[in-house]
């Protein structure tokens, strides 16, 4: 499938980029650029410009965040949350020099002017409230999308603030058709954003709203057992009608709410930590702080809600007949899961596994190790702080990351990687393997954090 997963990554930035060449070309054709000549009108022309490119990425915004199959295949969350963050982060700084662009210019070009101008536009001018209430959103949203601020919250309530970002562009739709002539100035630009508008908003209907009722209503997902697995880390099983038909694959994740638990309303991204079998389900969590403690009390039969499943860290993604897994912490649950699940020959699959004090699922790799030729490489020992992601107690002799890597995968070119972990572990990691020789396109990356 990686070649369809090719296809689909290159239509949908060919399709991002001729939106922005087509709206800067409307732009163009209606006098944009010979209106720079003047000081006043340069600064609405660029003001109209910038606003018309923040639209259209705001629509993809919206289309990254609508869980859309085909893009959640192809792209992969890690893949998908950059590409996210790059054209959030852009369509926001456009939108905000669209508002001062604009406003400036509309005063004559006299900063003196711009707050009363402001306050001109706002009041007196139709669905300005209501964009004033979307960049409000918006603006929450880019502030506590920051990595400081993120750091700062649970994450159910960032998520709950994150989906103010729908609030925010669904505001600004009134204003857009109501006073900007680059949007209903001919028949061929109404219906290109009507259109947009449309596929944006029926994306969001369909796949945040209609596919998860409909996949709950389906499957009927229920709780059968809760098993610790360590200190603060459980797993739980669930069952299910039609199980074979939710498609879902080891090493993907899911959103999960279990009703009559505190919190239950806001869902948590958990990996699968065993391969799917067409009947059952299990997933492994940890304490995280963030409500996660509650899944030691769920009892039998309590009702799963589910979006997904998600994330593009599965076989569908592999190139090579040799493959490695490395895990840190809870972060081994869709490693396992991929060690059970995806097809190999004794002696080409090895899991590496960074702990702390116990291994999670030390008897089943065990079982894989013997019944499938899994190799497995503990990694144990409390964090090192020199940036490593080795452990502290795994002897490395002197020898650098990249190097020990070498030693231990001589054949790491040859091979497809898989990681997942903590985001400062990760990134170590993910260094030395590029460091070593492994190239980018055999690397598969999920950060284990949200």
């Amino acid at each position: 499938m990686t070649g369809i997963d090719r296809l689909v990554r290159t239509l949908s930035a060919s399709t991002l980029w001729l939106s922005v060449l087509l709206v800067t070309y409307w732009w163009t054709a209606g006098g944009g650029i010979q209106e720079l000549g003047g000081w006043a009108s340069g600064l609405e022309s660029l003001g109209r410009l910038t606003g018309l490119v923040a639209s259209v990425l705001l629509l993809a915004q919206v289309l990254l965040m609508a869980r859309v199959p085909l893009l959640e295949r192809a792209f992969g969350q890690d893949r998908l949350a950059h590409v996210h963050r790059l054209v959030g982060f852009t369509s926001f700084n456009l939108m905000l020099a669209h508002v001062v662009l604009i406003t400036w210019g509309y005063a004559v070009g006299q900063v003196s002017a711009v707050p009363s101008t402001l306050w001109q536009l706002v009041v007196d001018y139709p669905g300005m409230l209501l964009a004033v209430g979307g960049t409000v959103a918006l603006c929450m949203v880019v502030a506590t999308s920051i990595k400081a601020a993120r750091r700062e919250l649970r994450y159910e309530s960032w998520h709950l603030l994150h989906l103010y970002a729908y609030l925010g562009v669904g505001l600004a739709l009134p204003h857009q058709l109501w006073t900007g002539r680059d949007f209903t100035s001919s028949p061929g630009r109404t219906v290109f954003w009507w259109t947009a508008w449309g596929l944006a908003a029926a994306a969001v209907l369909v796949f945040r709203v209609g596919r998860p009722l409909w996949l709950n209503l389906r499957h009927d997902l229920r709780v059968t057992s809760v098993v610790p697995e360590g200190e603060g880390v459980w797993s739980v099983y669930l069952t299910g009608r039609k199980m074979d038909r939710l498609r879902a694959e080891a090493g993907q994740f899911l959103g999960w709410r279990f009703l009559g638990r505190p919190g239950w309303t806001r869902a948590n991204p958990y990996s699968l930590s065993a391969a799917p079998d067409g009947s059952s389900l299990r997933i492994t969590v940890a304490d995280a702080g963030d409500g996660s403690s509650s899944i030691a009390s769920l009892t039998p039969g309590t009702r799963a809600l589910v979006e997904g499943p998600f994330g593009r860290l599965t076989d569908r993604a592999r190139t090579r007949q040799l493959v490695a897994y490395f895990g840190a912490g809870v972060g081994i649950t869709p490693m396992r899961a991929l060690a059970e699940g995806a097809p190999y020959a004794p002696g080409d699959a090895v899991l590496f596994q960074r702990y702390t004090d116990e291994p999670l699922f030390g008897h089943e790799l065990r079982t894989l190790a013997a019944e499938r030729g899994l190799q497995v490489v503990d990694l144990p020992g409390r964090r090192r702080y020199d940036g490593s992601w080795l452990g502290a107690d795994t002897p490395v002799g002197g020898a650098s990351d990249s190097e020990v890597l070498r030693a231990w995968l001589p054949d790491l070119p040859q091979r497809d990687v898989y990681v997942c972990g903590p985001p400062a572990w990760t990134d170590a990691l993910t260094a030395a393997l590029l460091q070593a020789g492994l190239p980018v396109d055999q690397l598969h990356v999920e950060i284990f954090a949200w």
